[in-house]
């Protein structure tokens, strides 16, 4: 039954690939790229990732498409018409593909007991994470703790990215205030869902950054989780009230607070006497140091998310708002 679902899924994954490839309205690209992430993480559901199934629809066909449609109000809504020949890139894609699927003819056939993964790694996690980290959610275990330096070097990524954005588009908040004022002020039911349905979203986000321990979530989609309450009360309220409320310059700051956070926690761990992120040194014993320091890291990674997705929708809406004046 396992098998018939993915195939299922597969199938419908192939044909909304192949739907955005032909199709020339921008605006129902979005859409579609919405639901390829909406069952992307219906196959990871199904393969029990459910991590990354959260973050895949937080990510994905969430912040995701509002970046891609605040792109379009500055682009344009059609795609323009191609008058070089398509048969190259055609044919660097087939060449591309059938080399991909040439190197998976020697990989281990999926799910079988023998495989590298189940006889190395996996079992190291499995059966030494609960003495040496003690933490319910294996794969916060994994993330947070045995690959807490490679969700540093994410962290960084993601605090580049608005470096970037903003490098390239900024935020000139001055500007933004002298235009006419935006969102849906004069829908009142809008107001009045989007007053009672924001905080629910805002205790989520915090609900999901804190017990990523226990179950699925984390700093990353507690942070996108929060980040889209707030996008959500600019797309009503206008982005003028939304830098009332959380200024470009406090984001900017919280971005790079968050990444500090995190890397003070390795620094405080080689003061200590042990390696960088050794939580073991951040308490007398180890498992209550691994799970403080695990706590502060992912309370770092959702503060730069939140303020970094923020950041960059700030970016987006605020080129579009002058673009109207």
């Amino acid at each position: 039954m396992t098998e018939l679902i993915d195939l299922v899924l597969l199938a419908m994954l192939a044909l909304t690939a192949l739907k955005i490839i032909f199709l020339k309205d921008l605006f129902a690209v979005v859409m579609l790229f919405g639901i390829y992430s909406f069952l992307s993480a219906l196959i990871f559901i199904n393969l029990d990732a459910v991590d990354v199934a959260f973050t895949e629809a937080s990510v994905g066909a969430g912040i995701s498409s509002v970046l891609m449609l605040g792109t379009l109000a500055l682009t344009g809504r059609t795609e323009k018409e191609n008058k070089r020949s398509s048969l190259l890139p055609l044919l660097v894609v087939t060449v591309t593909g059938a080399a991909l699927i040439y190197g998976t003819l020697d990989m281990p056939p999926f799910g079988a007991a023998n495989n590298p993964v189940h006889e190395h790694v996996a079992p190291r996690y499995i059966e030494e994470s609960p003495k040496e980290v003690g933490l319910p959610n294996m794969v916060t275990s994994v993330l947070a703790s045995y690959r807490g330096f490679d969700t540093l070097g994410e962290t960084v990524v993601v605090f580049a990215a608005a470096i970037g954005v903003l490098a390239l588009l900024g935020v000139r908040r001055e500007k933004t205030d002298n235009v006419r004022q935006s969102g849906f002020t004069d829908h009142y039911v809008l107001r009045i869902i989007a007053k009672l349905v924001i905080p629910l979203i805002i205790l989520f986000a915090l609900y999901v950054q804190f017990h990523g321990d226990f179950g699925p979530g984390g700093g990353f989609q507690a942070g996108v989780i929060a980040a889209a309450a707030f996008i959500l009360y600019a797309l009503v309220y206008g982005l003028p009230s939304a830098f009332r409320v959380v200024g470009p310059k406090f984001l900017q700051g919280l971005a790079s607070f968050g990444v500090l956070l995190y890397a003070s926690v390795g620094l405080y761990s080689m003061f200590k006497g042990g390696q960088f992120l050794d939580y073991n040194k951040l308490a007398v014993d180890p498992l209550a140091g691994q799970h403080y320091g695990i706590i502060i890291i992912e309370l770092g990674v959702g503060i730069t998310v939140f303020a970094v997705m923020l950041s960059i929708y700030y970016a987006f809406a605020s080129q579009t708002e002058r673009g109207n004046t």
